[in-house]
């Protein structure tokens, strides 16, 4: 007996539901609340300068202030790796308070 087109049929069905957007609190589910205009920015300027190979906490906090990126929680632009590290600590702080208040099956 062949069960090929059942296991097709699961798969469609299951590959409409990755798609289904009619379950929109899902989408961001770990958190409690949407990210600052600051932190989403900070989010984007971290992730392109992963992305072109920068890891090293100092090389980062030099590359964000070379893009004049300004930390959401002190208002500052010249960056370094302490910054970074508590600008990270605090925003993750906030963020996971916003959670256990409101994230979603919290």
């Amino acid at each position: 007996m062949d069960n090929s087109a059942d296991m097709d049929a699961f798969k469609d069905r299951l590959s409409q539901r990755a798609r289904d957007t009619s379950r929109p609190a899902l989408a961001h589910q770990c958190r409690g609340r949407d990210l600052t205009e600051a932190e989403q920015a900070l989010a984007t300027a971290l992730a392109k300068i992963y992305g072109e190979g920068t890891h090293d906490f100092a090389a980062v906090a030099d590359a964000l202030s070379a893009a004049a990126v300004v930390a959401p929680k002190s208002g500052c632009t010249d960056w370094t790796a302490d910054l970074l590290a508590e600008e990270l600590a605090t925003i993750n702080a906030e963020l996971d308070a916003a959670y256990e208040a409101h994230g979603y099956g919290a």
